[in-house]
């Protein structure tokens, strides 16, 4: 699998601390809200070096990361020099370490002042959106990988939610919990998403030589017997209806951590069992497998990146086995002949998981009051997979 992409990724508001301009540090610190606080998160803002030698150190040849609107454009029109040249210097840091810099522009937050002007249901968000991807492109000229907007079928639920409570139309903002079945993604905000995708597509293609594309939450659903019809109206407005954006996007990002099944009512919630995940998700490794041949036939042509598939778990053996029957899933796919151009794991770093810290997902544990990085035995594992390029028997732990 020669040039394939091994890597982690993360996003700019769960590890670099302090994010005060954006929507969801603002609703952090207000008295309804039940979400645990960022803070100083991990300090990747100082510390991205170091967790970039970690990731090379240990044989990954990728690191996708992203930038924050928030920082770059702090008031609408006033796009901050200096945080441009942050985000240079970790994408030249990431080159600087062999590190293929994958780079996000939108993974969740706004800035707050986009928020309070409605999101995307605002005036002129897609040509917002666009003006701060013109911006991103001036740092972007030699990333060979950029991802417009992570998730967009959640970012629907996620945006609503913070606008609502942002303008006041909502009083309390909660976690939602394991057990309850989200709603399903809202269309008209879907379809604004779309056009803010395709513009933004347009200006890194003018500007930059970079592979774009966005990346979907693929649910790996299933139905259950006669629930077919059911099933693929779910299955639609929840995934196909994003994945069929992607159609001569330069890539799709497939992101996968769990299935679930479709019964004549909808999503069957999370059963209760011992061996869920600490995000009470079902320990479903082989929904990676599921996700990947659902895009390949829902996109035809694209190539496929898997930039988000890991598990909440503090037993890192078990993040081992996890990945291990993931990746077995993924290489079956490829050798039926489904172009996968790379595997990036979720996450890094454990870090800040929208309102709770409880979950931890990274390769690397950290201590939050001193910052200092202990790399798992599962980032050595990961490295050494990514090194020979395949899994053999006997590598899982």
């Amino acid at each position: 699998m020669t040039n394939f992409l091994w890597g982690a990724a993360s996003s700019a508001y769960q590890i670099e601390g302090n994010n005060t301009a954006s929507d969801w540090w603002w609703i952090e610190h207000q008295a309804q809200s039940s979400m645990e606080r960022s803070g100083d998160a991990v300090d990747s803002y100082h510390r991205y070096p170091e967790d970039m030698r970690l990731l090379a150190e240990a044989g990954l040849n990728t690191y996708r990361f992203s930038l924050e609107w928030a920082r770059i454009e702090p008031a609408p029109g006033e796009f901050s020099r200096a945080a441009l040249a942050h985000y240079r210097r970790m994408i030249d840091t990431a080159l600087g370490f062999g590190l293929t810099p994958f780079v996000t522009l939108q993974h969740f937050t706004h800035p707050l002042w986009f928020s309070q002007d409605g999101g995307w249901h605002g005036p002129k968000s897609v040509e917002r959106f666009a003006r701060y991807a013109e911006q991103a492109a001036t740092i972007l000229h030699d990333v060979p990988w950029v991802c417009t907007i992570n998730e967009p079928n959640v970012e629907t639920l996620s945006a609503r939610l913070v606008d609502r409570f942002v303008s006041g139309e909502a009083t309390s903002m909660t976690v939602t919990t394991p057990d309850i079945v989200l709603p399903t993604p809202d269309r008209a905000t879907g379809s604004i998403l779309a056009e803010a995708h395709a513009a933004a597509k347009d200006v890194l293609r003018e500007n930059t030589d970079a592979k774009t594309g966005w990346t979907v939450a693929c649910q790996a659903l299933t139905p259950t017997p006669g629930s077919e019809d059911k099933f693929a109206e779910v299955k639609y407005a929840w995934e196909d209806f994003y994945l069929e954006q992607s159609r001569g996007d330069d890539y799709v990002g497939v992101q996968s951590y769990t299935s679930q099944t479709v019964d004549e009512n909808g999503i069957v919630p999370h059963p209760e069992s011992p061996d869920n995940t600490l995000a009470g998700w079902a320990y479903r490794p082989d929904a990676l497998g599921i996700a990947i041949r659902n895009a390949a036939e829902v996109t035809p042509g694209t190539p496929i990146v898997v930039t988000e598939n890991g598990i909440a778990t503090h037993d890192d053996e078990r993040r081992i086995r996890y990945t291990d029957e993931a990746l077995r899933s993924l290489f079956d796919a490829v050798d039926d002949g489904i172009d996968v151009r790379g595997y990036l794991h979720w996450s890094a770093l454990d870090n800040f998981e929208w309102g709770h810290w409880e979950p931890t997902f990274g390769l690397i544990a950290v201590d939050r009051t001193t910052f200092e990085r202990t790399p798992k035995p599962s980032l050595r594992w990961l490295g050494e997979v990514a090194r020979k390029g395949r899994l053999q028997e006997g590598d899982a732990a």
